[in-house]
């Protein structure tokens, strides 16, 4: 990086990471709507265009105004690698830093934002005060969770999107066929027109079921990476443990959100940005 960096110094970054399915796209939007702040997404597949809903991506409505960065801008037949992510990133934090408003950077890709906080080249930590916020969930409620997340993504679409990109020996390891609920439909989509109606429900079934497996596995391998961000590299990670929210529904999740969650990390980047948390919720609201 060149010398521009130099008036970045101290300038403050917030992370959100944690599995799949903790809430952090949640979290990054609900803080942004009470601190000055902008969105940028780490999650290495919601990087590409398409596949909404197989990606879980926010929609326009979700994201209450807040603008976000990196998230389904990318080509989907394309490769978008960790050194993209950093020097894309990077841009749209010192864009983000002049105009006065705070980074806010969520998603589970911890390959890239290792990449981003460690890699010398990018001089990172010399140039940025980052906190960083852990949503976790307890496994047991969490895959419960992205099993029943996985269902509704079913009824909303999930098989007529993929679908809609397949194509007879696609490459599953590179741009948007990498994200999970593509390569496991594959087989399912080779032999529908040829199936009864039993056998497709069936093989559909168990293509579900294959997807489902996938994201715990998903979790667990993002899980292990937190550790090892917070334990090898002595990452100065702050976890929020969300699992009461995930254990009720309802107007009873959304209190506990507020309470175990959000009230919690307010309060932090309070401390952190030198602002008073009561006086930002109630002065500060995006265009």
């Amino acid at each position: 990086m060149d010398s521009r960096g130099d008036s970045f110094t101290n300038s403050k970054v917030i992370f959100i990471i944690g599995s799949t399915g903790t809430g952090k796209s949640r979290l990054s939007i609900d803080l942004a709507t009470r601190f000055p702040a902008e969105i940028i997404n780490s999650d290495k597949i919601q990087v590409y265009k398409g596949l909404n809903v197989v990606t879980n991506k926010v929609s326009e409505s979700e994201k209450k105004g807040v603008p976000h960065h990196l998230l389904g801008e990318v080509d989907p037949d394309s490769e978008f690698t960790a050194r993209d992510f950093c020097i894309n990133a990077l841009s749209a934090i010192e864009r983000i830093v002049k105009s006065g408003r705070v980074p806010i950077i969520a998603g589970g890709s911890n390959s890239f934002l290792e990449a981003l906080v460690e890699d010398p080249l990018y001089k990172f930590k010399s140039r940025f005060s980052c906190f960083f916020i852990w949503t976790d969930v307890s496994l047991p409620v969490l895959f419960s969770y992205v099993s029943k997340r996985v269902d509704q993504m079913v009824e909303t679409g999930l098989v007529e999107e993929v679908r809609e990109i397949f194509v007879a020996e696609a490459d599953y390891s590179k741009g948007i066929r990498q994200a999970i609920g593509a390569p496991e439909m594959d087989q399912y989509l080779r032999a529908e027109a040829k199936m009864d109606k039993t056998s497709k429900e069936i093989m559909l079934a168990s293509a579900i079921e294959e997807i489902k497996a996938n994201t715990c596995k998903l979790v667990r391998r993002q899980l292990a990476k937190i550790h090892r961000l917070k334990n090898e590299l002595k990452w100065p990670i702050a976890r929020i443990d969300a699992t009461v929210v995930f254990e009720k529904c309802g107007k009873e999740a959304d209190n506990a959100w507020n309470e175990y969650v959000l009230q919690p990390c307010m309060e932090k980047l309070s401390e952190f940005l030198n602002v008073n948390a009561n006086e930002e919720e109630n002065e500060h609201s995006v265009a």
